[in-house]
């Protein structure tokens, strides 16, 4: 068949390129190359901290047990997370996620009894969201991230779903502190930590994916909500190396001085 082997050639050089576009090394390059040209931070661990990493996420195990309360913001389709924190800590996980594809796939299997699913989303204030399915390459619409800001294309696909501040998630489920939060949920992590600075609540552990690309003036909304952060006491002790948006924080408040 004419030019047969060239297109051959070719399919296979698109495959290999495509999984080496996978790799950790070409993950770390093209999040170096973004911070040469403005377009991610550079943030660094302030801490020494020996953590493991579960479904992406690293976090302090030691600090975790059955009786810990873990709150997972954004599941998707992929709670790796979740389940492997169980296993390895027997903590209770409350995962929350409002977009319908998710609430499908959580509810298709078995789960652990410590895990604990809500259909809520997180916001900077009580009451309802829309959240618009994100625009993959191609044009597609994807069926389980969604942002707050709704693309060309996406505009006419929002759904009107309940949201909760961190404090009222709190209250309903009768929590009185949260040992652990993660927080994955494409943009809307910026009201949620203004909100949740502006309460008395101080999760021991937060990790959070900043979605700065996602919202305007990102990169300066991600830096002032970690300077906010660390002025009440969160150290980053973890920036995956791959991305660096996905970073783990360690509250250490400052003990209070005695004396002038």
């Amino acid at each position: 068949m004419e030019n047969g082997p060239f297109v051959y050639t070719q399919t296979m050089a698109l495959a290999a390129w495509k999984r080496f576009e996978t790799t950790p090394g070409y993950q770390r390059l093209k999040v170096r190359l973004k911070r040469l040209v403005g377009q991610e931070l550079r943030l660094a661990p302030e801490l020494d901290i020996e953590c493991v990493v579960d479904g992406g996420w690293a976090y302090d195990a030691s600090l975790l047990g059955e009786f810990s309360i873990v709150y997972s913001l954004g599941v998707g389709d992929n709670i790796d997370f979740d389940l492997a924190l169980i296993k390895r800590c027997q903590s209770n996980v409350y995962a929350f996620d409002p977009t319908p594809s998710s609430q499908s796939f959580v509810g298709q299997d078995d789960r652990p009894r410590q895990f604990h699913f809500q259909a809520w989303a997180a916001a900077g204030d009580d009451g309802t969201l829309t959240l618009y399915p994100r625009v993959l390459r191609g044009g597609k619409l994807s069926e389980m991230m969604y942002t707050l800001v709704p693309e060309h294309s996406s505009g006419d696909s929002g759904v009107e779903v309940p949201a909760y501040t961190i404090g009222t998630l709190v209250e309903k489920l009768g929590h009185s502190r949260i040992d652990l939060l993660k927080m994955d949920i494409e943009g809307a992590e910026f009201d949620v930590l203004d909100d949740l600075l502006e309460s008395s609540i101080r999760p021991g552990q937060l990790l959070v994916e900043f979605h700065h690309r996602f919202v305007e003036n990102g990169l300066q909304r991600t830096t002032d909500v970690i300077a906010r952060l660390q002025s009440e006491g969160y150290r980053m002790f973890s920036v995956c190396a791959e991305t660096g948006r996905e970073v783990s924080f360690l509250h250490q408040p400052q003990e209070p001085r005695s004396g002038p």
